[in-house]
């Protein structure tokens, strides 16, 4: 089935590596070859270790033209959590672009999966695959991708992709965005998630667009990043907001104009970093709006004229979202009231892209999908010309004595603090309020004065049931491989710090 699309060029800007589609066939066919003589069968599933390479995308094709799914695993996983996610999936195989670490190679041993090196050098004397052997080996209804989204270090969460739902993610994109812009598209996403796999490379590159590659989320990429795009000559990229914070504050802008469209998405995007990443790369930049289970990009902001503003999302790309009064999922989605114009509610998605569900966990499924809608988690409004604007997540909420605050809302007003480099709110328990608002940031100077006009900053744009009562000045804010921060974990670091001295700050709670 992928042998007859126009597969792109792949290239590594910083290795000088590129393949052209006759080699990227070969290597395809030749890995093909590799596995079906070990024995993997369609249906199978098969960890692929090693990502953001050329050998990713090869073994990523072989896997499939066999029938068998995908498993991109993050690197960075200790045994303990590749076992978690092994007793999972039961992959038969193990790719590794090198030889494989010990400790994990052992371990998934243990539980009968074959470990296999399959780098370059050791692919050049395996026989391709014939094509006649692959007739009727996949089908669209096959499993293509498993990515999981929790669980490393206690019950897994695999959002399961079929190839159906994967093609209708990419013709809805290239229906709503056409493909001109993303003919020299940059990853600089790891390419174990749903924003950096599926859209951000699939999207363009099995469409015929060349595809670059970099290590991702590496500071000294992100900080040459206009060089990188000038010498490249990059006409797209996505990114998260975190990787923009930095760039904005420490590369220079790209000087050659080939830079046409950027997305960001995967994280809330405050309005005053949007407009400085417009300033930066002088493109277009829209919000991006999509989680893993509905393929990633479901909407954004293509809708003609428009000022960045906090949360901002635009319009649905190939399917329906609905801003909703409950989050029932027992009872059909279209019995729900819907929200009337610029009333929070929760958001619910209608998308082919949906996936087949979570693995092995029908429980968690019918948690989240009801009769094809898909409850997202998040809270947003619709306005008067039907733009869709996203308000965080509904288990984000601070509950600080029956008033709800939105830690997005927060973090968006202190990230526009021209100081900042990150910034994390949280609740914590309060014996008066039943939670309080805490908050960490890391600045470009924590001294004292910084300090006090950051807190002037907060008193003239929160109110003050939004100020928080905790302060955390820390030298970075720990963020997941998808560039996403984890707010109870911040939380839970920065319960053994001291907090800064709010009354140092020049202003205390007026509740």
């Amino acid at each position: 089935m992928f042998l007859d699309l126009q597969v792109g060029n792949l290239n590594e800007p910083l290795t000088g590596r590129r393949w052209e589609r006759a080699e990227i066939m070969q290597q395809v066919l030749q890995r093909a070859g590799l596995y079906q003589r070990v024995g993997l069968q369609p249906g199978d599933r098969v960890f692929i270790h090693h990502g953001n390479s050329l050998e990713f995308f090869a073994d990523l094709l072989a896997v499939w033209v066999l029938g068998a799914c995908a498993v991109p695993i993050d690197g960075r996983l200790t045994p303990f959590e590749v076992e978690m996610l092994a007793r999972a999936a039961m992959p038969r195989l193990s790719l590794w672009n090198g030889p494989a670490d010990t400790a994990i190679g052992n371990m998934l041993e243990s539980v009968g999966t074959r470990q296999m090196d399959t780098s370059e050098d050791q692919i050049k004397a395996e026989t391709p695959v014939p094509l006649t052997e692959l007739a009727g080996k996949l089908a669209l209804d096959h499993d293509a991708l498993i990515l999981f989204t929790s669980g490393t270090t206690g019950q897994p969460k695999g959002v399961v992709h079929t190839h159906r739902s994967l093609r209708a993610r990419w013709l809805s994109l290239q229906q709503s965005l056409g493909l001109e812009q993303f003919r020299r598209t940059l990853c600089l996403l790891p390419t174990h998630f749903g924003h950096g796999l599926i859209c951000n490379c699939l999207f363009p590159w099995l469409a015929g667009q060349e595809l670059l590659i970099v290590p991702p989320f590496r500071a000294e990429i992100i900080t040459r990043l206009g060089s990188l795009i000038d010498e490249s000559g990059i006409t797209f990229m996505s990114s998260v907001p975190a990787v923009w914070r930095l760039a904005c504050k420490t590369s220079r802008p790209p000087a050659g104009n080939s830079l046409e469209q950027v997305f960001c998405g995967s994280a809330p995007l405050a309005g005053t970093l949007w407009q400085s990443i417009i300033d930066w790369t002088g493109a277009r930049v829209f919000n991006a709006y999509g989680i893993t289970e509905t393929g990633s990009w479901m909407a954004g902001t293509n809708v003609g004229e428009f000022t960045p503003e906090d949360g901002l999302i635009g319009q649905a790309w190939g399917g329906m979202i609905r801003v909703l009064r409950s989050k029932d999922t027992t009872i059909p989605p279209w019995l729900h009231e819907q929200a009337t114009t610029n009333e929070t509610g929760y958001i619910w998605v209608n998308t082919p892209a949906l996936m087949r569900g979570y693995l092995d966990r029908d429980d968690l499924t019918e948690q989240v999908v009801s009769h094809g809608w898909f409850f997202t988690g998040d809270m947003g409004l619709v306005d008067e010309r039907g733009w869709i604007y996203l308000r965080g997540r509904e288990r984000e909420e601070i509950n600080k004595g029956g008033m709800k605050v939105y830690p997005g809302d927060i973090d968006a007003v202190v990230e526009s603090f021209p100081n900042t480099l990150d910034v994390c709110t949280f609740g914590f328990e309060d014996p008066l309020y039943g939670e309080n608002i805490g908050i960490a940031l890391v600045l470009q100077s924590g001294d004292p004065d910084t300090l006090k006009q950051l807190a002037e900053w907060v008193i003239q744009r929160l109110g003050s049931h939004q100020i928080p009562l905790r302060w955390y000045v820390l030298d970075e804010i720990t963020r997941t491989s998808r560039g996403k921060v984890n707010r109870e974990l911040v939380a839970g670091h920065c319960a053994g710090l001291n907090p800064v001295d709010i009354r140092a700050l020049h202003f205390a709670e007026k509740d």
